[in-house]
Order: structure tokens, then sequence, then C-alpha cells
């Protein structure tokens, strides 16, 4: 992850932040970007290794704010009526009820979603973009708050399947934890003496203020200007001649409302270029595929994100 100074001057979001950082040692950044993401209605992949804390940082989040958590454990023989709920018949009554599955809670954690078929992966995507999902023919509304949190371990790892594309394009972030340094590890062996620190965590924010934040990160102002340096990156993407499918719209968006939530948390009601520059890497990487000569050659989307974010001339004034 790049290195980046973020003053959380919202206090409400202060109060999450420290208390995650209670259990999350040394993780700042991608406590920050988890932040981003909940407050921009969006949802989150994190990719690593196993034991890097992954599962904590979800369950710390969950613990931090007052709303239903659920939890999906994905293992290869998972069935999307597992995920989503089924209708069982009530022979009382002589008619079918429906038992909800776990994705409708408000907060839930999709553990090791790539150790699961295609099949049961893609039971989320109507709940990931559109909240709501489909049981036998019938919709169900999934209730404000909605944030997923989804880990992965990487798919040289046996017994995994990659996502496909649609699905990682309905993530709003990917972030990846990496190992903490030599003096986070020390603290982390201190503070585990006795019972583990995540159970110690209260909530800090209620449903209700989660949604007001919300509703706030969506007013908040992005300039023409802003809006057309967002298309020129996004664009950029589909020109280059290293990538074999650049980002969709949906991209744009998702670059756009990570924006304004990464400006409201730092206390302004705008947002600058600066916000998309930071954003863009982990907006953006996931959604591209790389051809097959610059896959030979080791080039990541992460480096091309950098490129463009550097060949891309930043706006220097706002519309009159």
């Amino acid at each position: 992850m790049s290195q980046h100074t973020t003053f959380l001057y919202h206090s409400k979001v202060q109060d999450l932040f420290h208390n995650i950082q209670k259990v999350m040692i040394g993780k700042k950044e991608v406590t920050t970007l988890s932040i981003v993401a909940l407050l921009a209605q969006g949802h989150v992949l994190l990719e690593d290794v196993p034991g890097v804390g992954k599962t904590m940082l979800v369950r710390t989040l969950a613990k931090s704010v007052d709303c239903e958590f659920k939890r999906i454990q994905f293992t290869p023989d998972l069935l999307p009526s597992d995920v989503t709920g089924v209708s069982i018949y009530n022979p009382k009554n002589m008619e079918f009820e429906f038992r909800p599955g776990p994705i409708l809670g408000n907060i839930v954690l999709a553990d090791e979603i790539n150790r699961t078929s295609p099949k049961t992966q893609s039971s989320l995507l109507e709940g990931l973009e559109e909240n709501s999902i489909t049981v036998d023919g019938s919709t169900v509304e999934l209730q404000r708050p909605f944030f997923v949190m989804a880990t992965q371990n990487p798919i040289e790892y046996e017994g995994t399947y990659p996502l496909p594309e649609a699905q990682l394009d309905r993530f709003l972030l990917k972030l990846n934890m990496g190992y903490p340094t030599p003096d986070e590890e020390m603290e982390m062996l201190g503070l585990i003496t006795g019972e583990h620190p995540v159970h110690s965590v209260g909530a800090v924010m209620t449903q209700d203020e989660l949604i007001g934040l919300q509703e706030e990160v969506q007013q908040v102002y992005v300039d023409h200007h802003v809006k057309r340096y967002i298309i020129n990156l996004v664009t950029e993407t589909r020109r280059h001649p290293s990538v074999y499918l650049g980002v969709s719209p949906r991209g744009s968006i998702a670059l756009m409302k990570a924006a304004k939530a990464y400006a409201f948390i730092q206390d302004r009601d705008y947002v600058i270029p600066d916000d998309v520059k930071y954003l863009a890497p982990f907006v953006l990487s996931h959604r591209m595929i790389t051809t097959s000569e610059a896959k030979f050659e080791g080039t990541s989307t992460s480096s091309l994100v950098d490129e463009l974010v550097d060949k891309v001339s930043v706006p220097v004034s706002r519309e009159k």
C-alpha cells in the first residue's frame, strides 16, 4: 500500500477509527479505507495470506458499529441457498416460509470467498450491487446499512477459485493487509496475554448514526473538473496497450463515491484531485485485466494505475 497521511477530523469517524485500532495494531491505512467504503455504501475485498488479520478487522469493525453482524464461511460445498436463504414448507399452516440467509445482515463477513464454487459466489452479485436478493422468484430488500467485507487468500493457493470479473467489479475497494513490522508484531504479542482484545471492543456508533453519516457523504460536492479527471483516468485504462479489459463506468462511479467519503472524513464538503489520485489504485486495479504479454512480463494492474495517475493531467481550477 502507498504511504499517505490521513487526518480524521470528523469526531464520530475518529471514535470508530481508534476503536478498531485497539485490535488492529499498525493497520491505519487499511482501517481508514475500510471506513471510507462503509461511509460510501460500498463493499471491500481483502486479499492476503492467512493469518495477517483480515477476519479480525471485519469482526472489530462490526463490533464497533451497533448493527446486526452475520458471517458466511465459504467452503467448496456451500450452496447459494445457504447464503441467500430458502423457503421451507410448514405443514402446520400449509404454507412456505422464508428462512433468511446470513446475507440479510447489516455488516456481513464473507470469509474466504474464493474457496467456494463460482455458482455460490454469484449468489452475492445481486446483493452487492442492488441491495436486494431474489429467492424463489421474489425480491427481498436488504436493510440499510448493508456492508460486505469479503476476505480471500491469493489464487495461487490450492483449493481456491478466482473471482469472476463481474463480481470483482462490485467491490468498491480491494485492499491488502500486509505483514506487520517487527515492532508492531511485538506490540501485538503484548496484547495477547489473556482474552483477545476483540472481545472487549464495544460499539461507538449506532445504526442511525451510521446511516446519517452515509447520507452526509452523498452531499459532498464534486466539481465538474474533478469529474472530468475521473473520467480521463478511467478512459486511459481502456486505451492502454497493456490492458485487455479496462475499467467500466461502474468504476468511475465507484471512484467518485470513494472520493466523496474520503473528503468527508477529513471534514471537507468537496472533493479535491488528490483524493482521486490516492484512491485510484484501490478502486481501479481490480477492475482491469492485463494482456497476456503484460502478464508474462510481470506487469501488475496496480503499477499500470500508478502510471496512468502520473500521466493524466490534474485539474488546477474549479469551473466558474
